[in-house]
């Protein structure tokens, strides 16, 4: 976790309800005092309106000193379910705090508990400690939507003993919770198993065409229990593997539409479509998580790579690219929830209007891939891997790379949300991809299922 910081001002001493209006009767009493010549009253005046500057002033000076770490119980959390926040909070001055408030920080739209009461906190134990000087909070906070969000720091409020001024100072660091997305459960029968499984069968014949497919192993932490060769279990009394399977690694590889490069402009204007888009993309991360899921625990090696960019090997910044498991459903997952919404409709990397330019990696309009997809036309002539595409808003060169990559997948299967452009979904069914629509989170199961009603044919 991130080490303790002091506390540092937040914002600048105000009066309470109760300071306003004694400074107000301050004020009209000493207009009454003037107007009448009253000098007693005057005293009362210069009183009440003295008390709220000076209250004001004790609260500004008085700076306690706070040391605040924070706990996720788990540290990594799907959305839509909720994590369990242990605060830990440490008086570091040789004076008492009491009277003080607390509140969480978080980002928008996430709900945290409503301003409290600060247990009281005994003065900094060096020798011998008690626990005197230190105070654990705990709540629950439900993370509704995926990504990385930074929690804190926490909200003290301050009074003066007679509660007429206060001041917020912010205590402690931001901490980092991830938050992954919804991940659906597939069904192992169905989709495109059988179309899967050939492929599988395919790569490990052509990797080991002389390996006997009774060979066997025993059992190691990780494999899969699909690979139990029972046969051979019977006969050795202990769990066997088949060895040409776990040498075989088939790959899969999974697109992601992470720019909306399809994001129109009408009349040189940027249609404002932020809600859904932002809704599209979010169900596209969570297409793919549940479609690397599903794969990585039947045995795959999953690569997801960035739709505008098929070649650079990760779809967040930093990201491996590549998973297996075991951890690699981890990893996948997290790596996805580190994955930014795209702000805009052009790329990075992309030339700016009127330069004439091309991004690097980017397909020719005439269909033919990037430099950097060389290797995948030679890897297409030896063996085909399964490939998913996931379409939020593509465009046409979006469309002419995936057509490009159509040899190198079997089967190849295109998951498009609501805003995939007709001319987009003609030119993938034209190619041979099976364009499969998913409307809606709750859908993604039925999506999957609906590859089985007409699998593509191995060419």
């Amino acid at each position: 976790m991130h080490r303790s910081r002091s506390l540092r001002t937040a914002a600048w001493p105000r009066l309470t309800r109760r300071g306003g209006a004694l400074l107000v009767v301050g004020v009209v009493l000493l207009a009454v005092s003037l107007w009448f010549d009253l000098r007693d009253v005057m005293l009362l005046a210069f009183v009440g309106i003295a008390m709220p500057g000076v209250a004001a002033l004790f609260v500004a000076l008085r700076k306690p000193r706070l040391g605040v770490t924070r706990r996720f119980s788990p540290p990594v959390v799907a959305a839509g379910t909720s994590t369990r926040v242990a605060i830990a909070v440490r008086n570091r001055s040789r004076r008492t705090l009491d009277g003080a408030h607390w509140r969480d920080h978080a980002p928008e739209g996430i709900d945290t508990p409503p301003e409290a009461v600060l247990p009281t906190l005994g003065p900094y134990e060096s020798v011998l400690p008690s626990g005197d000087d230190t105070v654990r909070l705990e709540y629950r906070m439900r993370m509704p939507r995926r990504g990385v969000f930074g929690v804190g720091p926490m909200r003290i409020g301050v009074a003066d003993p007679f509660g007429l001024a206060r001041i917020d100072r912010d205590a402690g660091p931001r901490h980092e919770l991830v938050v992954t997305p919804r991940v659906t459960p597939l069904e192992r029968a169905l989709g495109s198993a059988a179309s899967v499984d050939g492929v599988l069968h395919g790569l490990q014949r052509r990797a080991h065409p002389n390996s006997d497919e009774l060979i066997a192993r025993e059992y190691r932490y990780g494999d899969p229990l699909r690979r139990v060769n029972w046969p051979a279990t019977a006969r050795r009394g202990e769990l066997m593997v088949r060895e040409e399977e776990q040498r075989g690694d088939p790959e899969v590889r999974i697109l992601l539409d992470t720019t909306l490069s399809g994001r129109a402009r009408a009349g040189g204007q940027r249609l404002e479509w932020a809600d859904r888009v932002h809704l599209g993309f979010e169900l596209g991360v969570e297409v793919a998580a549940s479609i690397g899921v599903h794969l990585l625990e039947r045995g795959f090696r999953v690569r997801c790579d960035p739709l505008g960019d098929p070649g650079r090997g990760g779809v967040a910044e930093g990201s491996p690219g590549t998973y297996r498991l075991p951890g690699g459903d981890g990893l996948l997952l997290e790596d996805l929830a580190r994955l930014d919404p795209p702000v805009g409709g052009e790329r990075s990397g992309d030339a700016a209007p009127g330069e004439g330019g091309r991004a690097e990696g980017r397909p020719a309009r005439g269909g033919r891939p990037a430099a950097g997809l060389g290797r995948g036309e030679v890897r297409a002539r030896e063996a085909r891997m399964p490939g998913f595409a996931v379409l939020v808003e593509p465009d046409e060169h979006d469309a002419a790379t995936l057509v490009s990559l159509r040899p190198v997948f079997e089967p190849a299967v295109a998951f498009v949300g609501e805003g995939v452009a007709v001319r987009v979904v003609d030119a993938l069914e034209a190619a041979d991809w099976r364009v499969v629509r998913v409307r809606r989170a709750a859908a993604i199961g039925d999506a999957w299922a609906g590859i089985a009603e007409r699998p593509n044919d191995a060419s």
